[in-house]
């Protein structure tokens, strides 16, 4: 075992969601509130057996990526709220997509303060429910699904801007 080895933590990935109702882009972070946000790519497969085969030949045809999410409601946390909205009000369509960013806090880039290696994603916001137990607090869960292929950037973490590569 190696004794320098340095584990990538969750707090080294930061979340953001875009709640603007504009075209000028409002990213907030999501972290208050989220006691999880995973990510699935979801590889999909195509398989073939050639006839000079006696087993299968997988290849990697496409990405079927989501982001499932548990999150407190939190009056004052903007992510979470914009989420609460859609699934409260069934929003469907284009008023139930944003862009959301994944920005990889352990690859700073060199020369750029406060500014990350990252992705943004298109995204349907999916809200499978709203629930509270007498006493606790609502949560909301679901997934945010990909729709198409991400943009590879960097994520400015003071100025909240995402610049594609």
């Amino acid at each position: 075992m190696n004794d320098n080895q340095t584990n990538i933590m969750r707090y080294h990935v930061a979340d953001y969601l875009n709640v603007s109702t504009t075209s000028t882009a409002d990213y907030k972070l999501m972290g208050v509130g989220f006691s999880s946000l995973n990510e699935s790519p979801s590889a999909e497969e195509d398989e073939k057996i050639y006839i000079n085969m006696k087993s299968a030949s997988t290849k990697v045809k496409s990405y079927n990526t989501e982001f499932a999410f548990e999150a407190e409601l939190i009056k004052e946390e903007e992510a979470t709220m914009w989420l609460y909205d859609v699934g409260r009000n069934q929003k469907t369509g284009a008023d139930a997509m944003t862009d959301y960013v994944r920005v990889e806090l352990f690859r700073p880039i060199d020369g750029s303060d406060n500014t990350y290696t990252a992705r943004k994603f298109k995204v349907s916001a999916v809200i499978d429910s709203i629930e509270g137990d007498g006493g606790d607090p609502l949560e909301t869960s679901g997934s945010l699904k990909a729709v198409g292929d991400f943009v590879d950037g960097k994520f400015n973490t003071s100025t909240r801007t995402f610049t594609a590569n």
